[in-house]
């Protein structure tokens, strides 16, 4: 399995809240990198992070076709798994070259993920995994859910970790650019949120553009600019354009 675990990787893009299709972004080689391990006649699955929500899932599908496409990666199609197909074993897998687990909110993927049995049936995938935002998040074996809606973060049956995939064992939090700046229940939720909960362990919190990739279990290349959030602090990782080994997968 080649793991590319992304805050955002292009394909989507939101301008007032409408949501647009486009090229992948290449930011610090992360097209190239897919370049290198890309095939002919590819074919995809995009595991939704909602998946009773088809008119979205489908659109999403679509745009990532597209997006692939348009950015010189030929892709066949993306099917979409969500809750109208109904069941899923590694055979069903290993129909496809690459899987998308899609963004969305991390306990509502991390459910759907468990309903389906996704870390039992992925794990001997020998294929390309691209995460997007909770799915990258879902990614690792202890996951930091980090409140993210309204009420979460004074809510004390809030899980904040709970078990993903096992795929690695990074905590990520995506979207840093944007979300040092935001205040959830009153709270920075970066400042104030995610440096409490790093007492004792470490977050790799990532710009969008920038990505961690692990190829066939190796120790995961950290690209672009990130920030390690320990016990408390933020410091810089990495920086855009640049790249870093870590210590483990």
């Amino acid at each position: 399995m080649n793991l590319f675990l992304t805050s955002n990787p292009g394909g989507l893009i939101w301008e007032d809240g409408v949501s647009k299709q486009g090229f992948l972004d290449g930011s610090n080689g992360f097209v190239d990198e897919l370049r290198a391990l890309w095939q002919e006649n590819m074919r995809g699955l995009m595991i939704a992070a909602y998946p009773d929500s088809f008119e979205q899932n489908d659109y999403d599908a679509k745009a990532f076709t597209y997006a692939f496409n348009l950015s010189g990666l030929p892709v066949e199609g993306f099917d979409v798994y969500d809750y109208r197909r109904k069941e899923m074993s590694p055979k069903d897998l290993a129909e496809y070259d690459i899987i998308i687990l899609s963004g969305g909110h991390v306990p509502t993927q991390n459910k759907f993920f468990r309903e389906i049995h996704l870390a039992e049936n992925i794990m001997d995938f020998d294929g390309i995994v691209i995460g997007i935002s909770a799915g990258t998040m879902n990614c690792a074996s202890l996951v930091y859910a980090m409140p993210e809606l309204e009420g979460e973060s004074l809510d004390k049956n809030y899980q904040r970790f709970i078990v993903g995939l096992g795929l690695s064992d990074y905590n990520i939090i995506p979207h840093y650019d944007y979300l040092k700046d935001v205040i959830l229940d009153g709270q920075k939720m970066i400042d104030d949120i995610a440096c409490s909960d790093s007492e004792g362990r470490e977050f790799i919190a990532l710009t969008d553009g920038s990505y961690i990739l692990i190829k066939d279990n190796e120790k995961g290349v950290l690209y672009g600019e990130a920030y390690r959030i320990h016990n408390g602090s933020v410091r810089p990782m990495c920086e855009a354009g640049q790249h870093i080994e870590l210590y483990t997968a």
